[in-house]
């Protein structure tokens, strides 16, 4: 049995905060590359021109690449081996968001009660899930979830008869009705099958997988790409000012589900999508 101290979890939650709202991934600068030799509107390339700017200035003076720091989602794969000592691992983390978001001068945005809406001042607590998996080992990303793209997103119960074109047809609606509101180009996160929380779950899961990485499963990895080029002839382009780049890309997963369902969620993510990961 591997011990690990609470203390070594609230140091790496700490950077992880930091580090996911300071540096853009390699994978979203490489395609913003790419729409710059294909984007057609002469302002959607300003608009992408400046989100390199954003991101290098973000990185280069350690400040966050965007002013919503969102709501802190963490995943968390606790190795069945694993025991954590000297505390409980949720106060850990807590314990690491409440440090990194006055360390790294990160906007605190939660509010302790929806209706009530008194703001909690640390950005505490997270969201957080766990997958307890074989071994020893412990790993923890985090994703800060701004709101200008979550409110956007959408979960639908479609029938099985609607099929694979009932599910295009509500990632197009939902890619219109979000318009500018969700700070495009966006990524979407598609998650299908399950029960409704779970699709949803998978939806947010999925926008942690690199946008350069394909689905495994040909068909699906196919239906990305579809997906993607079907919200790009949406002609929203960057920042919603017009253009051919709405979407930088598509990551779907899927789930067994009932023999009377479809459930599907769409959790859209702005150009940042922001996360990072550590194992300890």
């Amino acid at each position: 049995m591997r011990e690990i101290h609470v203390s070594k979890i609230s140091e790496a939650v700490e950077k992880l905060c930091i580090d996911a709202n300071y540096y853009l991934s390699d994978d979203i600068r490489n395609e913003f590359k790419k729409s710059l030799e294909t984007e057609k509107s002469p302002l959607g390339k300003s608009v992408i021109e400046t989100l390199i700017k954003n991101a290098d200035i973000a990185a280069n003076d350690s400040c966050p690449m965007c002013q919503d720091t969102g709501v802190l989602v963490a995943f968390v794969d606790v190795g069945q081996d694993v025991h954590v000592v000297g505390g409980g691992l949720e106060d850990a983390i807590n314990e690491g968001v409440r440090n990194g978001y006055e360390k790294g001068y990160l906007r605190k945005s939660v509010v302790r009660d929806p209706i009530a809406r008194v703001n909690t001042n640390d950005n505490t607590p997270a969201v957080i899930h766990y997958t307890i998996v074989p071994g020893d080992s412990f790993t923890i990303t985090v994703t800060p979830k701004g709101f200008g793209s979550e409110n956007m997103s959408a979960l639908k119960m479609l029938k099985p008869s609607e099929g694979i074109e009932g599910i295009k047809n509500f990632v197009a609606e939902t890619a219109l009705k979000a318009g500018p509101n969700a700070c495009p180009p966006i990524i979407l996160g598609i998650g299908i099958g399950g029960t409704m929380e779970k699709a949803a779950l998978i939806a947010k899961k999925a926008l942690l997988r690199s946008i350069d990485e394909s689905h495994p499963d040909n068909y699906w990895a196919g239906i990305e790409s579809e997906l993607k080029e079907l919200v790009n002839k949406t002609g929203l382009g960057p920042g919603g000012f017009g253009g051919t780049t709405t979407c930088l890309g598509v990551n779907i997963e899927t789930y067994p589900t009932h023999i009377a369902g479809l459930p599907v969620a769409i959790n859209i993510c702005c150009h940042a999508a922001r996360h990072a990961t550590v194992t300890l």
